[in-house]
């Protein structure tokens, strides 16, 4: 397996690929300061890349260096240190590097795994790409080039912040130290730079370096494709030349030129994206007659004026404010020294985008514009997107886009047969591409319109009218199309599922391109639609092959899947942890059925399935399709259930493809959740009726994930894998569209099934899970220590910089932590461990409560080498048996410990002390109710699945979650920013502690800083 890096370092991407060590890795001589497992001279590219060698520093224990997180290698127990290693790199420049890092996804696989520098510089190269193909860009100078810059607003500007959050050290591992080039940009426009928010500091600027490179190659890239030449006229002409082809040195003038040209281009430049205080534009519809009164015949809407923070919408000052103020401002948390002028000046820029506002800069103090009923229809429709685009606030009515407000097609389906709710007619041809009868009618949101309000909507000529109370928008060619079309098409044109489902979802228009405002159905089609089919769905009983019962929601799965499996559609179980989707499978193919079931999975599945299917289905013939003498054909007569691994089924793809099977099953499916690797297309091509999809995790990064997942449960649903970004991945991720999320659930919902074993309607017999914080004091020698460590860390991290820096502040963390633990954890000194810590103290007297009651703990750490001390300590404090599971056991040793502790018998032993890594994923350990967490992972995530242990299927108590907290020390401030910002630690601290080294040494010290109360 390689492990591909990218980094940014002199204006040029670098790759370099890290391939894991060998076993025997520990006999190797390392070559001087060279990367010893680097390859060299990685060039993607057919020589478009050179070769270089650049130095990094790298964590590095026993004199080789630690395998990146990326690898997913097992790390050593030595202290590790930063030093210098010469890697092997293939660099390319922005032009070559735009293409290839876009690319590099479809290499991702089994065999090459992107780090997470490469992907930010690949997630940072598209966005750059759609920049320009929206035509979000500008001509400036930086230094004596010619240069294609980004104009950030809006959605675009918070983007970008949300990239510079997301930057990982390691692209920028190489980077050199250089001072800034003047470009034509000015201060207050918001370039990369500035976009990504002051508190960004280091990131905000690598960003804008890196993002303005992308944006000038993939600028160049999109006039190449349109043909412009790279001829070198001088003057004026040659600056123009020097924005195509490569070459973007400016010929032909002069200095002075050139810095009168840098002007004219920063003025163009402030006037398309403003500063830090805009104008914003609020519409206001016509007031509502009283009862009784005549409504006017041409109702006035009013546009009003406002001044209005760029960075924060709330905070808003009206224009008549605005006029009433005497000088400077205080408003919008910030000072405004000429506000008047200001919002002059905004109208003014604002007006070249939206004309109609001359009209109002007649008046020497306008505060609001007058519109007709046509003239506040342009303005929703045309002028509102362009100001947005530019970077104004624009306020719109709220049911200005709602599909309640527009005139629409509404498409009543039946099933075939007219069947009833929960039946299919098997004797009908079924699937996605099974033909339904339908019927068009034209309605407002999803009430029909009668014949009188037709005739009256085709006889207006107005695009906006007041229709049953509300205001909505009226197409009259599209009105007229609409009505031709259903006319003439009495006699229906054949429809599919698939086509209803898209149409359903948004993803199509419906006659005379109205949109389509509701999709009904009955019968099953009915129930497919509503996504609740596990809910209508009749009891069709446990097959008589299936030895075990099955609870309420289980046996709603089943019918689910069999529904799916009648109607001729796969689908995805995406049930929660530990709900018994495994079981819900064997049921399944425990049934009848005209052939085999295939069914891959990880490797380390395969004995499971193997146990399970002998404990609840012992008639079925399994066959386990694995091993250097596993057979070369395959006959599907002689087994029930076929079990193979995702890399088998990759090898063997044409071997098993030459079988008719009868169901695929995907356990794990997030297997394949990048449909460009070849174990994906494997299992993609393989033939069967029906198809399954087994994740607990159907979206674990990208939606894309879903999209490679739902495209091996239903071939074609979600379109192409480029239009599904463009209408749901894009949109979703980027700009966080409400809309476009709801269109991908409405098509997606009717294929997954996900219960959450927390919803008490689904699961009740599921105890209470009780979570508390624990808060343990240092002792005197704990806070000495934990005092000096930061003092001198602080020290030197304040004098480091780059790579040594953030080592320093990882370092630093650990070393605190461990403190916080125990003294001899941190001193790795052999010496004795009661009356030293606040932390074992706590655990002592929970750990004698919890046995004095006669249960059962289960106690993590991160730590290993606390995990064996804890072991020793409690033990002996207590006189009782305490298992310790970590990384070394084999896996029969493994097995054995939890077969004991779950037996929960009188000789097996009632407190269980786990390392994190080893013991979080994997094990099912119901016999104890109680879960103390000694050290705080600092992600929600894997603490919880470190607490799914205990709390899951099959146990019968309240489970007891305590979670150790350490007063005044870092703990407790993390530890507060996890509970009271738990949606920015998904996405900051969850993805590790990586974004501690970025802060400040102020930032850190108040971080770090024992707090005088402990």
């Amino acid at each position: 397996m390689l492990v591909v890096h990218a980094l940014w370092v002199d204006g040029r991407v670098a790759l370099w690929a890290e391939e894991p060590p060998p076993a025997d890795s520990g006999s190797l001589v390392t070559r001087g300061r060279r990367h010893p497992y680097a390859v060299a001279g990685l060039d993607l590219d057919g020589g478009a890349a050179t070769s270089a060698v650049r130095t990094l520093r790298l964590p590095t224990r026993d004199g080789r260096p630690e395998p990146s997180p990326a690898a997913a290698m097992p790390v050593g127990e030595g202290r590790a240190r930063l030093r210098a290693w010469d890697v092997d790199t293939a660099e390319y420049a922005p032009d070559d590097a735009l293409d290839l890092l876009r690319g590099l996804g479809a290499l991702a696989g089994e065999d090459i795994v992107l780090a997470d520098s490469t992907r930010w510089l690949a997630a940072v190269a598209s966005f750059a790409a759609g920049l320009v193909a929206r035509g979000r860009m500008l001509p400036g100078i930086v230094g004596d080039e010619a240069r294609w810059l980004p104009v950030l607003t809006g959605r675009d500007a918070a983007y970008t912040r949300a990239l510079a959050l997301a930057l990982p050290a390691a692209a920028l591992a190489a980077a050199r130290s250089t001072t800034a080039v003047a470009r034509s940009t000015p201060a207050a426009a918001p370039s990369a730079a500035a976009a990504a928010s002051p508190g960004a500091g280091a990131r905000a600027v690598a960003l804008a370096e890196v993002l303005d490179a992308f944006t000038d190659a993939a600028g160049r890239a999109a006039l190449a494709a349109a043909g412009a030449g790279p001829a070198r006229p001088a003057g004026d002409a040659g600056w123009l030349a020097a924005l195509t082809g490569r070459d973007r040195r400016i010929g032909g003038l002069a200095p002075d030129a050139i810095e009168r040209l840098r002007d004219r281009l920063a003025g163009w430049e402030a006037d398309a994206v403003g500063g830090a205080v805009r104008a914003c534009f609020r519409l206001v519809e016509p007031p509502e007659p009283e009862p009784g009164e005549e409504a006017p015949a041409e109702p006035r809407w009013a546009l009003e004026f406002a001044l209005q923070a760029a960075d924060e919408p709330t905070l808003v000052v009206d224009a008549e404010r605005v006029w009433r103020s005497r000088g400077a401002l205080k408003a919008l948390q910030r000072h405004i020294p000429a506000p008047q002028e200001t919002l002059l000046a905004e109208l003014g820029r604002a007006s070249r985008l939206y004309p109609a506002l001359e009209d109002a800069l007649r008046d020497a103090r306008p505060v609001a514009l007058s519109l007709d009923t046509d003239g506040a229809h342009r303005l929703l429709s045309d002028a509102a997107p362009l100001l947005a685009a530019a970077g104004f606030g624009v306020v719109l009515p709220g049911w200005w886009r709602r599909a309640s407000a527009r005139l629409g097609a509404r498409l009543t389906a039946r099933s075939s047969g007219g069947t009833a709710p929960g039946t299919v007619a098997t004797d009908s041809g079924l699937g996605l591409d099974a033909v339904v009868d339908y019927r068009w009618e034209l309605a407002i949101g999803d009430e029909p319109l009668t014949e009188d309000e037709l005739r009256r909507l085709t006889d207006l000529k107005t695009p906006l009218v007041r229709l049953r109370g509300q205001w909505v928008e009226l197409d009259p060619r599209r009105l007229a199309e609409g009505l031709s079309f259903i006319e003439r098409h009495r006699e229906q044109e054949a429809m599919t599922v698939a086509d209803l489902l898209h149409l359903a979802g948004g993803a199509a228009e419906g006659p005379g391109g109205l949109p389509v405002v509701e999709v009904a159905a009955d019968g099953w089609l009915g129930d497919l639609l509503s996504g609740e089919a596990d809910l209508r769905l009749g009891d069709g009983g446990v097959p008589d092959a299936f030895e075990g019962k099955l609870r309420a929601y289980q046996m709603r799965g089943l019918n689910w899947l069999r529904f799916l499996e009648t109607a001729g559609l796969g689908g995805i179980l995406a049930d929660d942890m530990g709900l018994g989707k495994t079981v819900q499978l064997l049921a399944l193919i425990a049934g009848a059925a005209p052939g085999p079931t295939l069914l891959v999975c990880p490797m380390s599945l395969v004995g499971n399935w193997q146990r399970e299917a002998a404990r609840f289905a012992p008639s079925l013939r399994v066959h386990v399709h694995h091993g250097a003498d596993r057979a070369r054909a395959l006959d599907p007569a002689e087994f029930d259930l076929v079990v193979t691994t995702y890399s088998v089924a990759t090898r063997d793809a044409e071997q098993l493809g030459a079988v008719s099977w009868h169901r695929v099953v995907l356990d794990e499916a997030q297997a394949v959740k990048n449909a460009a690797t070849k174990q994906a297309a494997a299992v993609r091509a393989l033939p069967a009726r029906h198809r399954i999809a087994v994740t607990g995790t159907p979206v674990e990064n990208r939606l894309a994930d879903l999209w490679s997942i739902m495209e091996f449960a239903n071939p074609g649903l979600l379109g192409s894998a480029t239009k599904f970004k463009e209408r749901y991945a894009e949109p979703i991720e980027r700009f966080g569209d409400a809309d476009a999320a709801a269109r991908l659930r409405r098509v997606t919902q009717p294929f997954v099934l996900r219960r959450l074993k927390t919803d008490r309607s689904i699961i009740s017999d599921l105890p209470e899970k009780l979570e508390m914080d624990v808060v343990c004091s240092l002792t005197r020698e704990q806070a000495s220590l934990y005092q000096a460590v930061v003092e001198d860390m602080l020290a030197r991290i304040d004098s480091s910089e780059g790579i040594e820096r953030r080592g320093l502040v990882l370092a630093t963390m650990t070393r605190l932590k461990q403190i916080c633990n125990h003294p001899a954890l941190a001193l790795r000194d052999g010496s004795r461990l009661p009356g030293r810590s606040g932390k074992l103290a706590r655990l002592e007297e929970i750990a004698e409560e919890i046995l004095a009651a006669g249960e059962r703990a289960l106690i993590f750490t991160q730590y290993a080498e606390f995990g064996a001390m804890l072991r020793a300590e409690l033990s002996a404090r207590f006189g009782r048996e305490v298992a310790f599971l970590h990384g070394g056991l084999p896996k029969a040793s493994r097995d054995a410990l939890v077969a004991r502790f779950q037996e929960a018998s009188a000789s097996s032993p009632p407190l269980f002390v786990l390392s994190l890594k080893a013991g979080g994923t994997g094990l099912t350990l119901t016999a104890a109710n109680h879960v103390v967490h000694v050290d705080r992972w600092w992600n929600p995530a894997v603490e919880d699945q470190a607490t799914d242990r205990a709390f899951r299927i099959g146990q019968r108590r309240a489970v007891q979650v305590r979670k150790f907290v350490t007063a005044g020390t870092v703990e407790e401030k993390i530890a507060a920013l996890i509970k009271d910002k738990r949606g920015l630690a998904a996405k900051i601290v969850g993805t590790g502690e990586g974004w501690l080294t970025e802060l400040s040494t102020a930032d850190l010290r108040a971080l770090l800083t024992l707090d005088p109360s402990a």
